[in-house]
């Protein structure tokens, strides 16, 4: 059999499978067809027809973003990391605004979307500037609560380069809150966690607010 043909049958070669072990995608596409099933069910509680055309595959499709939307829980800090820290003498602050991510309210199941900005004093060592963005995805690929994200990303920094310190703020609008309850889609959430000098130097931390206004209407 050619390897294009492989290719096609073998779930690992998939794009869900691309960020998780090969071991675990077994795990996953039993997980899927188990939420593909709950979700049959769940169309046929709404007194919908899973069986008509539009929603024959919605099962099926809903499983596969599920387990997309929630694979930062297979994903490991080191290895995103990959070595990419590096020893520098530098020790002014570092920020990367306007990483734009979005994640899953664990209340509702629903999105909430925005933006993280990242800002570190270096303690000799600094972490390639892409890492940053994809810690902030490790985190926000679960269900989440906004608070617990922000506080999840700061401490993994901290973690990984032990800087002077690390200020992380969130801003997220909330689609549970848009949509349902209160209907305010408007809205937007802010929240923040700082460590080390940005938690006892305002000088610093007023800093950092500046360069984070900076450029915005």
């Amino acid at each position: 059999m050619s390897s294009q043909a492989d290719s096609k049958q073998d779930p690992t070669t998939t794009p869900e499978c691309s960020v998780v072990s090969k071991s675990l995608c077994h795990e996953a596409s039993q997980n899927e067809a188990r939420i593909a099933t709950a979700v049959h069910t769940i169309l046929d509680c709404l007194g919908e027809d899973p069986n008509r055309d539009g929603l024959l595959k919605t099962p099926n499709r809903f499983a596969k973003a599920m387990l997309f939307f929630t694979q930062g829980y297979h994903l490991n800090l080191v290895d995103v990391i990959n070595e990419a820290v590096f020893e520098v003498d530098h020790n002014e602050l570092v920020l990367v605004k306007g990483i734009e991510v979005s994640s899953l309210c664990e209340h509702h199941l629903v999105p909430f979307v925005g933006k993280i900005h990242i800002g570190y004093i270096p303690r000799g060592r600094v972490i390639g500037l892409s890492k940053l963005a994809r810690i902030a995805e490790i985190y926000a690929r679960r269900l989440q609560v906004q608070e617990r994200l922000t506080q999840q990303v700061a401490q993994a920094i901290d973690e990984v380069l032990k800087p002077e310190g690390v200020a992380v703020v969130a801003e997220f609008t909330h689609m549970c809150m848009a949509m349902r309850g209160v209907q305010k889609p408007g809205a937007v959430t802010v929240t923040h966690c700082k460590t080390g000098v940005f938690k006892d130097n305002w000088r610093l931390d007023d800093r950092f607010h500046s360069l984070l206004n900076m450029g915005s209407r």
